[in-house]
């Protein structure tokens, strides 16, 4: 059986508050967890204004840089960390998400996921830990440093991460493409 030509993506929406949120979905560990830790944000467009619908998923390492491979990934029971989160921008395009430092060797990251209006499919980007090193990552080591450095998320005074994306424009974030994603 030949295979089936892909259909196009949708261009209506989004309607994220829909049906995708669910209670705690930014919270991968509890606020209250010993080394939990703020990872937030603001997603621009590029004319450099906030998108107050779009819509994030995390997917990282724990603490000691494994991945876990739990079941049931939006069970938010407060004991297991399943490594995945999702959360919508709020009215002015800020994110926020609570979660733990990853850990293991080289440059422990972030991955992250865009959905947004005017997106016929979602973006893939990483936000690296501060001081992430070029030579111990391929990607990194792959971008001119102007450009690798959109990726290094910023150590705030509070010891959170601010990791803002921009869709385009001159601030664009670097997407990364996947085989099978267009």
């Amino acid at each position: 059986m030949p295979e089936p030509d892909p259909t196009p993506g949708q261009t209506i929406g989004p309607f994220f508050a829909y049906a995708l949120p669910y209670e705690r979905d930014h919270e991968l560990v509890r606020p209250t967890v010993d080394g939990a830790l703020r990872l937030h944000g603001t997603v621009y467009d590029g004319a450099g204004v906030p998108v107050p619908d779009a819509l994030l998923e995390i997917r990282q390492a724990d603490g000691a840089g494994r991945v876990p491979t739990l079941e049931g990934s939006i069970r938010r029971d407060g004991t297991a960390f399943t490594g995945w989160g999702r959360c919508q921008t709020d009215a002015v395009g800020r994110y926020s998400f609570t979660t733990i430092e990853p850990g293991g060797s080289g440059a422990p990251f972030v991955a992250v996921v865009v959905f947004a209006r005017g997106l016929l499919h979602r973006l893939f980007t990483r936000a690296y830990l501060p001081g992430a090193n070029a030579s111990s990552s391929p990607l990194l080591a792959s971008l001119d440093p102007q450009i690798h450095e959109r990726l290094i998320a910023v150590r705030e005074d509070d010891s959170s991460l601010r990791f803002d994306v921009h869709l385009q424009g001159d601030l664009e974030t670097p997407f990364l493409t996947f085989p099978g994603e267009v």
